[in-house]
């Protein structure tokens, strides 16, 4: 499949992993502490994975989870920073959305889960993406 094919499908992933990510956080119901808290935090994984793969097609799906992983961790420790400049950031929904407002440990667990869902839809979308490429002689 075309780069361009591919196109519109991967933008309506990534306009659903918005929608279900932001609506964890409106989520009432059952278990609704822990969609506050925690189901956002894999969806956030997944939709960074899936938004690099799709940049980033030459680039492995493992090292693009890896690499959001890592980075999504900086940003948990981030949280224990509060200066003015981040506090303001903070202090409306998209900067809490994507900065987080409070350090938690169990999030590590979340992103880890998000990563590897990330990880393997990456290379489901894209399956040639980990195949080694072996140069024509």
């Amino acid at each position: 499949m075309k780069r361009f094919d591919r196109g519109l499908p991967l933008m309506y992933l990534l306009a659903a992993l918005v929608l279900v990510g932001v609506g964890t956080k409106f989520y009432r119901g059952r278990f609704e502490t822990w969609f506050h808290n925690y189901a956002g935090g894999i969806i956030y994984e997944i939709f960074w994975i899936v938004l690099f793969g799709a940049l980033f097609s030459r680039v492995s799906a493992g090292r693009i989870a890896l690499s959001v992983f890592v980075v999504t961790c900086g940003l948990e420790f981030l949280q224990l920073w509060r200066p003015p400049f981040l506090e303001i950031l903070r202090s409306n929904f998209f900067g809490r959305a994507l900065l987080g407002n409070g350090f938690d440990r169990w999030d590590f667990i979340y992103y880890a889960i998000g990563s590897t869902l990330g990880w393997a839809l990456c290379r489901r979308i894209s399956p040639r993406r980990n195949v080694e490429h072996v140069p024509r002689a």
